[in-house]
């Protein structure tokens, strides 16, 4: 994929988001007030969408790579017929807690939502668990135009709303020192983030 499509892509990608951030936004503070969506552009590689208490991080990586040989995706004809759709521009989508920004809360967890693979033909699959992983991994026929980013958009952020907070294990967390707890009075140090519906470090399955 050129590094001009991958470009445009992004963009096209940046103003859904802030479309249906505002789209999302009028309906949610109708039903209250104090919850906020909102939409801001980080640059041209990144974007981030808060959604209450969610912050969903999109961030393009600036290479182009080829899909692994071991991908299975690799004896479908549509790759067989033409190598050079191997070749993708990745886009990288993260959850983090809202209140992890706004409290300056460093050791807080992000994790890894999917990976949007993109190749010079438009064709698009994505890596990630759950719906995220069989909805969209149909490259031969999965154009990434503005309908299907738009669906892909809303299944990434019904997604990580899904998922309550994961407490962090008790031995991680049953001893401090003096300066960690005076660091705690003023900002939390306790490493907390979301529970993805699968634990990332000890799932035994392979992301699709």
């Amino acid at each position: 994929m050129s590094s001009k499509r991958q470009k445009e892509a992004f963009v096209q990608l940046k103003e859904l988001l802030q479309e249906l951030a505002g789209e999302l936004g009028e309906v949610i503070t109708k039903k209250d007030p104090r919850l906020v969506v909102e939409y801001t552009d980080q640059g041209a590689l990144s974007c981030r969408l808060k959604a209450a208490g969610d912050t969903v991080i999109f961030t393009m990586h600036t290479n182009v790579f080829l899909l692994d040989q071991s991908n299975s995706l690799w004896k479908t004809s549509y790759l067989t017929d033409d190598n050079t759709r191997g070749y993708f521009g990745v886009v990288n989508v993260y959850n983090f807690l809202s209140d992890s920004f706004a409290f300056d809360r460093e050791n807080d967890l992000g994790y890894l939502v999917a990976r949007i693979f993109l190749n010079k033909d438009g064709h698009f699959f994505v890596q990630g668990k759950k719906q995220l992983g069989f909805l969209y991994n149909d490259l031969a026929d999965n154009t990434l135009d503005a309908e299907q980013m738009k669906a892909l958009l809303c299944s990434v952020i019904l997604y990580v709303l899904d998922f309550d907070l994961l407490a962090p294990p008790y031995d991680q967390v049953s001893q401090v020192t003096v300066e960690e707890m005076k660091q705690m009075e003023s900002h939390s140090m306790l490493t907390t983030g979301k529970r993805l519906g699968f634990r990332f470090q000890a799932d035994v399955d392979d992301v699709t």
